[in-house]
């Protein structure tokens, strides 16, 4: 795999988890959207990857701009994502991939009157994809489709149905990429990349909300440390919709409409790659009220072979 397309595919995998963490909106949000790394294939083979994300959303938002916080009876959701998964490339145009999450929150709620805190870690909702990327000889444009399995708990009694750390819904996701170059010497590349996320069966009478995402972005890959190892210096523009939950819950305080900015850096060496990225959001529309955050962290590692 050259540097610059492992550079796109670290970009791209950076999207994933932040249009979906929540930013906004209470965390019944799902935390796969926007890409992977191993959705943009770049030949035959396999990755493996891992992935940590940490969002802390501490201040109260509604429509676009800060609100009391006396308005919300949440008052912080901390939480911890971590993921493992993987990709098999069968030949340069069918592709399987998995990926199973686990989630650690951290929730102070005053819904009963005085503020209670509740700490609670649990298996999240495992995604099975497959990925078409015959397009093109290069694989530069694929699609990606698949399934959300309810398979996380969300039925935990001291949290919220849109705090859960699974949705309790199964879900069809629906996603396609494309990956170029700025330059003729191709240094400079780009990509953009959207998914769908949508609900076909739900549970406990609770029904999340759709979610439409995108990506674009691009880096620099001509940073050469020696002839193993390279850098490259990455940025992003983010955009997500969620449409509002309904049945059970408090579905009056859901839905959002934002946008981020995300600098990261990504790191190869070898069959290795590292990457991490800040990322920060720049409008946020949302309805009712709902806890959002400044930023999130972001850091993966892949192994390709």
């Amino acid at each position: 795999m050259s540097n610059s397309k492992w550079a796109i595919r670290v970009a791209a995998f950076s999207t994933v988890f932040l249009p979906s963490l929540a930013l906004a909106c209470a965390c019944g949000c799902a935390i796969f959207d926007v890409g992977t790394s191993t959705l943009l294939p770049s030949g035959p083979g396999g990755t493996i990857f891992a992935e940590w994300d940490y969002l802390d959303q501490t201040k109260n938002w509604s429509g676009d701009s800060s609100a009391p916080p006396a308005n919300n009876d949440d008052k912080n959701i901390r939480t911890n994502f971590y993921l493992v998964g993987g990709q098999y490339m069968f030949n340069e145009k069918w592709g399987v991939m998995a990926e199973v999450p686990f989630t650690d929150r951290h929730f102070v709620t005053a819904d009963s009157g005085a503020p209670e805190t509740f700490n609670h870690s649990a298996l999240g909702d495992i995604r099975l994809m497959g990925v078409y990327s015959g397009f093109s000889p290069d694989m530069s444009t694929g699609v990606i489709f698949g399934v959300k399995l309810p398979t996380g708990d969300s039925t935990y009694k001291n949290f919220d149905p849109d705090v859960e750390i699974s949705s309790g819904s199964t879900d069809v996701l629906l996603g396609a990429y494309h990956t170029g170059a700025l330059d003729f010497a191709g240094d400079f590349q780009w990509f953009a990349q959207g998914i769908w996320q949508h609900e076909v069966a739900t549970e406990h009478g609770y029904t999340p909300g759709s979610e439409l995402n995108g990506a674009i972005g691009a880096s620099y890959t001509g940073w050469h440390v020696t002839s193993d190892v390279s850098i490259a210096p990455v940025v992003q523009a983010l955009i997500s919709y969620r449409g509002h939950d309904s049945g059970t819950g408090d579905p009056d305080n859901t839905g959002y409409t934002r946008a981020m900015v995300a600098p990261g850096v990504a790191v190869s060496f070898a069959s290795w790659k590292v990457y991490a990225d800040v990322e920060v959001p720049i409008y946020q529309h949302v309805t009712g009220n709902q806890l959002i955050s400044p930023a999130a962290v972001k850091l993966i590692a892949s192994y390709s072979f």
